[in-house]
């Protein structure tokens, strides 16, 4: 048995495994990725991120490269009878917004994405450790380890895994973990990557054909001269049933539905057969050992969600296992990863399968394509957890048992409750958000604003980036909350940021990070009203050397919590120091010790 004890090892190198080795990595966590292929697969498969999933790139710092190494979305050329009958740009509505810089995914062949991924955890001194097959799991006694057993006969010790090993997960099997759903044995698809003959099709296009008898789908990938996504209807044989893909099977359907000869199709290669797949896991979580992406979940592949969902699990478990590794919270946060993700997955599940109908209903229209089965709802920014026990309104008191204890570890979670909207006799108090804004659990709008120490462009994910929670403050009112923040959690995982409107003058200084909102985006986005304050605050100055303000102050303000997985977690008026503290206390414990000792991260990992 190895000597050295891991913190987590990653079981699975796709693209949730590398995105939550990434994650730990960059958190100090001593983590371990392994993968069952003796190389690293060079297939395209998924298509790329969605824009939720580039905020978590661009998060790990590795979005620029996946622009570049990408394309857009395509316009789609819909065929019929071998004759275009329809073009149609899904996106043509769509532009950046102030809030969602990202508007739309990017389409990357897979390995790429996984090699961008790859580098970047190997900046952080680790590698993937390829040909390495796990064949038991084996949880301590004391509830402290997992015995993790290769299949090279070698027992390994860590303090947590996670399965990220796909649809037929080994770790899934060795938990007895059920898979329950459904496969569609008559919804069936030949995939692969291949090359046509250069110039055989237009590159700015994804064509698509569908006929009575048969389809065929060709998408360029992006850093290719001549490769392309091949998608088709199966050829079958005289019983109806579907034939195993092959090279000359996909030049016949080629030739049957395009106006392209079979010989353009020059090289086919990572062949499968695609069936309709919708099932999830019974749980997510079993003791130390967790389950991700699509060891979780599968289903169908309308509206590109399979990869992204896997890689949003990741960013939503990593941040927690960080935190309970480094001491600062209880294990019982790891709770909340099942809390969170399982009804996520659920819907998830639906919605695809709603698309696929969608699909299948459109393509047997001349002119109807792919575009049926994307949404809104397919770019992942309005996936949230407003059920979760981390979503906290500012006015639900804290219980008598979330009180601090000695050690500082947080309290119990809350049990989960239903979504909350105003009530219709409620008043808005001063430093409430307005009607219409992000609720605890949703995600954390963006917004361009300026630095105001150096006066640079930057935006509020820009902010957020990095492994830490972050406190907002706007309006003066908050100055006070932020000082203690930062006193308490300086240098443990919490960054505080000043958000100025641009009316307020004097010097803008203080602990943390400060921006000015000189566009008035992100008081808009958070819904805080800040740029309405200007009538209500006298002229007021800072005195740089303590960080307070002078004068009279009668607009509140707001502070805000944002989740280190970029999710609001708490919004409270700034007069609410209370909660604000409580709340940071389930994540972060009672702050840094006041002797700067590291004797409670040791401690955890010792445990």
């Amino acid at each position: 048995m190895g000597n050295d004890l891991a913190d987590v090892l990653v079981v699975g190198a796709g693209p949730t495994g590398l995105v939550l080795a990434c994650d730990l990595a960059r958190r100090g966590a001593a983590v371990r990725i392994v993968d069952r292929p003796p190389a690293p697969p060079r297939t395209s498969r998924a298509k790329g991120p969605n824009a939720r999933s580039l905020e978590i790139l661009d998060d790990l710092g590795v979005a620029d490269e996946v622009l570049a190494a990408g394309s857009d979305p395509l316009p789609m050329l819909k065929y019929r009878d071998r004759l275009p009958v329809a073009e149609t740009d899904p996106w043509a509505d769509s532009a950046p917004s102030p809030d969602a810089p990202y508007d739309r995914g990017r389409l990357i062949a897979q390995w790429r994405l996984e090699e961008i991924l790859r580098d970047r955890l190997a900046g952080y001194g680790v590698r993937v450790e390829l040909g390495r097959e796990v064949v038991g799991l084996t949880e301590a006694a004391d509830g402290r380890h997992v015995d993790v057993t290769f299949a090279e006969d070698r027992t390994e010790r860590v303090r947590y895994v996670v399965g990220c090993d796909g649809a037929h997960s080994s770790v899934r099997k060795l938990l007895g973990i059920g898979f329950e759903g459904t496969t569609a044995e008559d919804q069936v698809m030949v995939c692969g990557d291949v090359d046509l003959a250069e110039g055989a099709l237009d590159r700015t296009r994804w064509h698509q054909w569908f006929d009575e008898d048969g389809a065929v789908m060709l998408c360029p990938i992006p850093g290719t001269r001549t490769g392309w996504w091949f998608q088709a209807g199966p050829e079958r044989d005289g019983r109806g049933r579907p034939l195993a893909p092959t090279a000359d099977g996909f030049r016949r359907l080629l030739a049957r539905h395009t106006a392209l000869p079979g010989r353009a199709l020059t090289r086919a290669e990572l062949l499968s057969t695609y069936r309709v797949n919708v099932r999830m896991a019974d749980r997510f979580r079993a003791g130390r050992v967790f389950l991700a992406g699509d060891a979780a979940h599968v289903h169908a592949v309308a509206g590109g969600l399979g990869m992204n969902t896997g890689i949003q699990d990741a960013f939503n478990l990593g941040w927690k296992l960080g935190l309970v590794l480094a001491g600062h919270a209880g294990a019982e946060l790891l709770d909340t990863y099942e809390e969170e993700r399982l009804p996520v997955a659920a819907r998830t599940l639906d919605l695809t399968s709603e698309r696929l109908r969608a699909t299948l209903e459109a393509i047997r229209r001349p002119g109807g394509g792919l575009d049926a089965a994307i949404t809104l709802d397919t770019t992942g920014l309005g996936v949230g957890y407003r059920w979760s026990s981390l979503a906290r309104a500012h006015d639900e008191a804290p219980r008598p048992d979330e009180a601090p204890r000695p050690d500082g570890a947080p309290r119990p979670d809350e049990a989960p409750r239903p979504d909350e909207t105003p009530r219709p006799n409620e008043t808005p108090r001063p430093g409430d958000c307005l009607p219409g804004s992000p609720q605890p659990g949703d995600r954390a709008p963006d917004a361009p604003c300026v630095d105001a120490a150096t006066g640079a462009r930057t935006r509020l994910h820009r902010v957020f980036a990095g492994p830490r929670t972050t406190v907002l403050g706007f309006g003066p009112g908050s100055a006070a909350v932020l000082r203690e923040v930062a006193a308490a959690y300086g240098d443990t995982g919490v960054r505080t940021c000043r958000v100025y409107a641009p009316y307020e003058g004097g010097a803008r200084s203080g602990p943390g990070t400060a921006v000015v909102d000189d566009e008035g985006h992100a008081a808009a986005a958070y819904g805080t009203g800040a740029s309405d304050d200007r009538d209500t605050e006298t002229d007021t100055d800072t005195d740089t050397d303590t960080g307070t303000r002078t004068g009279t102050d009668t607009a509140t303000g707001t502070v805000i919590v944002v989740r280190p997985d970029h999710h609001l977690g708490l919004s409270a008026p700034a007069d609410d120091a209370g909660s604000v503290h409580a709340y940071l206390r389930r994540l972060h414990g009672a702050g840094r010790p006041r002797n700067g000792s590291p004797a409670l991260v040791d401690a955890a990992r010792k445990g």
